[in-house]
């Protein structure tokens, strides 16, 4: 996909899809970004840019952390998430909404930190995009980029992508290097990346999480039916309402060991890239 496809699949196809389940995905993507935030260590009055805001949650967060004497920007390339986060967020005199791609936008004053939750792993150039989110960070500012880990340590996306094929038969097989979920999966190479494009001693650092979904296990089966492979797989094979239920079903069998007392509780891994710009 070209950043000008991402725009089509995120305004026309994912985009009302994340919408319309705004707060199944935010409960689901909480503990991400929880570690976004601890690793950016807001502080009052600082100038913030969100990439790939999505519909507003991170801004949120970020607006209450920097506080009225601080400004967040939330950046997306989706019409339709954003105009779903300007709704959700309502007027908030330190927020600005900001519809552009990081990978050539023009940022006109620069950024005391530039952070993202899963927001960066989907440009068609991503040392490109690296070096034009550095130009944007000011002296002493700092980035921090969260990103998939390895797809097999995230059981979120391999269990549902298991349960489709086991019902529909195989898709496409995919190549993860490509921007999508797991672009970012292999830290050398982007750390490869990261360095190819000027940052000042860049880190990564894979974390271990749990994923926590709203629900009991069929609500979460219904979630990734919705988004993800599971969702690919049905689309691809136009699979009827019966295959639906039974992909369903597959998904809340292989999903169960992950339940108990507390709700579904799936493991994840994620990687944090961050880098600092010397003051």
């Amino acid at each position: 996909m070209t950043n000008l496809d991402q725009q089509a699949f995120w305004t026309d196809s994912a985009g009302p899809t994340w919408v319309a389940l705004q707060d199944e995905m935010d409960t689901l993507l909480t503990p991400v970004l929880t570690e976004v935030m601890a690793r950016s260590a807001l502080q009052p009055g600082e100038r913030v840019l969100d990439v790939g805001c999505g519909t507003g949650q991170s801004v949120a967060q970020i607006a209450d952390a920097i506080g009225p004497t601080g400004h967040v920007t939330g950046l997306d390339i989706s019409k339709t998430m954003l105009r779903r986060a300007h709704d959700w967020l309502g007027f908030r005199p330190h927020v600005s909404l900001t519809m552009a791609d990081a990978q050539t936008h023009g940022f006109a004053q620069p950024f005391d930190v530039i952070l993202s939750r899963f927001g960066v792993m989907f440009f068609d150039n991503s040392r490109a995009a690296f070096a034009n989110l550095w130009r944007a960070l000011a002296p002493g500012g700092r980035m921090v980029l969260a990103a998939w880990g390895p797809a097999p340590q995230n059981p979120w996306f391999m269990e549902p992508a298991a349960a489709a094929t086991e019902v529909l038969g195989p898709v496409p097989k995919v190549d993860r290097t490509l921007p999508g979920p797991f672009a970012f999966e292999d830290t050398a190479r982007v750390m490869e990346m990261m360095h190819a494009a000027g940052l000042h001693a860049p880190k990564s650092e894979t974390v271990s999480t749990i994923l926590t979904p709203n629900g009991d296990l069929k609500a979460a089966a219904e979630l990734c039916c919705h988004i993800g492979p599971a969702d690919k797989a049905l689309q691809f094979h136009n699979a009827d309402a019966d295959a639906r239920v039974r992909v369903k079903e597959e998904i809340i069998s292989r999903l169960s060991r992950f339940d108990g007392p507390h709700g579904v509780q799936v493991p994840a891994v994620i990687n944090v890239y961050t880098a600092q710009r010397p003051a």
